[in-house]
């Protein structure tokens, strides 16, 4: 095996090596199935917090629904 072949190979391995490294290390969240899964660094990461909405998101939209049936169901005025 003559000297510039095997420099050649050392390269490519270290090369190789230090992609996987640099891969396994990047630490990136997964979004599985609709969950995400937290980095390595989820520790450090700042707290995203959501207050809680109404458990009957579509409130306004139900409320007017109920009015607009009432006032159909009342006689016309005369």
């Amino acid at each position: 095996m003559s000297g510039g072949n095997f420099r050649g190979s050392l390269q490519r391995v270290l090369a190789g090596l230090g992609v996987a490294a640099v891969v396994a290390l990047s630490g990136c969240q997964v979004d599985v199935g609709g969950q995400i899964l937290p980095s390595p660094y989820y520790m450090t990461d700042d707290v995203q917090y959501y207050a809680p909405g109404p458990e009957f998101k579509l409130a306004r939209e139900a409320a007017a629904l109920r009015q607009a049936r009432a006032e159909q169901a009342q006689p016309p005025q005369r």
